[in-house]
C-alpha cells in the first residue's frame, strides 16, 4: 500500500511539474515583485536595452539580462538554459549537448537602489555562451528550487549557414495596400544537406519584437531545386502585417515635472503617482510621422544626470486613460511594459465616474510606448483605436530554421532584421 501511495505521489509531483514546465517556455514574469525585465545584447549606447534578444553563435557580443527585485530582500537566484525547437518546445538535447559547463548559473552581480521611494534590488546577469544554435529559454529561479520560477525570458543565437535575403513591399492585395505590409523572403540553402525544403525548413516573420502574431510561413511560392531556391512571395496575405500607426507614448524621465503626455505627477513621501493625458481614438487622423520605440521602453532618469538610471529611477504608479463609450469587448494595454497584452494590468477597466477605461502600472522612470486594442479569441486588434498605414515604421525580422536528416533539434540557419526608415529617439 505504501508503494503504491509513494508511486501515486510521485507521479502526481511528475504531472504537476511538466504542467508548470509547460507554461514557462514563454516570456513570462511569476513574482509581482519583480520588475522591468529586460534580456538584450550587449552595448555602449544608451538604447542597446532595444535591441531583440538575437545575437550571433560567433558572436563575442554576450547577452544580458537586468531586472528588479521589489522585495528588496538578497535572493540567491539561479539561472538556467532550455534549448527550444521552432515552436518553443524543449527540444531533445541535452544540456551538455549546447554547454561545455554544468547548466546552473548562480546570478551574483547586484546593486541596491540609491535613494528611491520604493527600494529595490537591481540583478545583472551576462548568459553563458552555448554551442548550438536554435531557440532557447533562459529560467531564474530561488535557491535551487526549480519550480520556484520568477521569470522566464526567450532569446535566440543563430548560424549564418543559409543565405537570407528579405524586403518589405506593399501588399499583393489590393485593398490592403494602404494599411499593410508585406516581406518577401528568399532563402539560398545550398550550404545545407536538404532533401526536403517543405519539412526540413521553417521561415518565420516577427513584428516589433511580438511573439503574439509572429507567423511561420507556408509552403514557398517558388521552389528551384537546381538552384537551391526558395522565395515566400505571398498573394493570400500571409507574408502582410496590419502596419499599425506609430505608438503612443509617455515621458515618465521626470518627477518633479510632468513630462511629454503627463497630465500629472504627484510626488509622496514614499510612492509615486503619474496620470497619463486622456486618449481618444485614432483610426480616421491622418498618419502623422514621429519618433517611438516600436512598442518597447526605456529605462532613464533626467532627475539624477550623470548617474545610473538603473539603480537611481523612481518606480511609480502609472494611469493610463481612454475616452471612449463603454462596449462589452475586452480593451487591452499593448507593448512590452505590458508583455504585449499578457500582464493582468494590461486589461483596461471601466471608471463610472470619469467616463473612461483605465489602468494603473508599477513603472520604473523612463519612456515608454504602448497602443489600445480590443482582445477577440486570443487576438489583438489594434486597428479600430490607432488605424493603420503603410507608412508607419515597424521593425521586422525574419528568422530560418532547418532540421537536418536524423537530427535532435532545430537549428537556425538565417537571420535578417529589417528597419527600413529607422527612425528612433
Amino acid at each position: 500500500m505504501k508503494t503504491k501511495f509513494f508511486f501515486l505521489s510521485f507521479m502526481l509531483s511528475v504531472l504537476a511539474f511538466s504542467r508548470l514546465f509547460a507554461q514557462q517556455l514563454e516570456d513570462k514574469v511569476y513574482k509581482e515583485h519583480i520588475q522591468s525585465v529586460r534580456l538584450f545584447p550587449a552595448g555602449v549606447t544608451f538604447d542597446a536595452s532595444l535591441d531583440a534578444p538575437v545575437v550571433s553563435i560567433r558572436s563575442e557580443k554576450p547577452l544580458v539580462l537586468l531586472f528588479d527585485d521589489l522585495a528588496f530582500d538578497p535572493e540567491l537566484y539561479r539561472a538556467k538554459l532550455i534549448h527550444c525547437d521552432a515552436d518553443w518546445q524543449q527540444s531533445q538535447l541535452k544540456d551538455n549537448d549546447f554547454l561545455p559547463t554544468f547548466n546552473e548559473f548562480n546570478i551574483q552581480d547586484y546593486e541596491y537602489s540609491v535613494n528611491t521611494r520604493i527600494p529595490y534590488i537591481h540583478y545583472r546577469f551576462e548568459l553563458p555562451r552555448v554551442t548550438k544554435s536554435g531557440n532557447y529559454l533562459v529560467k531564474v529561479y530561488k535557491q535551487s528550487d526549480e519550480n520556484d520560477v520568477i521569470l522566464t525570458k526567450r532569446f535566440m543565437i543563430y548560424e549564418e549557414i543559409f543565405k537570407v535575403g528579405a524586403a518589405i513591399v506593399p501588399p499583393s492585395q489590393t485593398a490592403n495596400r494602404q494599411k499593410s505590409q508585406q516581406i518577401n523572403v528568399v532563402v539560398n540553402y545550398s550550404a545545407g544537406e536538404v532533401t526536403n525544403p517543405d519539412g526540413q525548413i521553417k521561415v518565420l516573420l516577427r513584428q516589433n519584437q511580438r511573439w503574439d502574431n509572429a507567423k511561420f510561413l507556408a509552403k514557398p511560392t517558388f521552389m528551384n531545386e537546381s538552384s537551391k531556391i526558395l522565395r515566400y512571395e505571398s498573394f493570400d496575405g500571409s507574408n502582410s502585417f496590419d502596419a499599425g500607426n506609430e505608438f503612443r507614448f509617455v515621458d515618465l524621465r521626470f518627477i518633479r515635472a510632468n513630462g511629454v503626455n503627463v497630465a500629472n505627477m504627484r510626488v509622496e513621501t514614499d510612492v509615486i503617482f503619474a496620470e497619463g493625458n486622456i486618449n481618444a481614438p485614432r483610426p480616421e487622423t491622418v498618419y502623422s510621422q514621429y519618433l517611438d520605440l516600436n512598442g518597447q521602453y526605456l529605462i532613464e532618469t533626467m532627475d539624477r544626470p550623470g548617474g545610473n538610471p538603473e539603480i537611481e529611477s523612481e518606480y511609480m504608479l502609472m494611469t493610463f486613460r481612454l475616452a471612449m463609450e463603454q462596449t462589452s469587448n475586452p480593451i487591452f494595454l499593448l507593448g512590452s511594459l505590458t508583455n504585449w497584452g499578457k500582464d493582468p494590468e494590461a486589461k483596461l477597466e471601466w471608471d463610472p465616474k470619469m467616463g473612461v477605461y483605465t489602468t494603473s502600472i508599477l513603472v520604473k522612470q523612463g519612456w515608454y510606448d504602448y497602443q489600445y486594442a480590443y482582445s477577440t479569441n486570443g487576438e489583438f486588434d489594434p486597428e479600430p483605436f490607432e488605424g493603420s498605414y503603410f507608412e508607419t515604421e515597424n521593425e521586422y525580422e525574419v528568422l530560418v530554421y532547418f532540421r537536418n536528416l536524423g537530427s535532435r533539434y532545430d537549428q537556425l540557419v538565417g537571420y535578417i532584421y529589417l528597419h527600413p526608415n529607422r527612425r528612433r529617439l
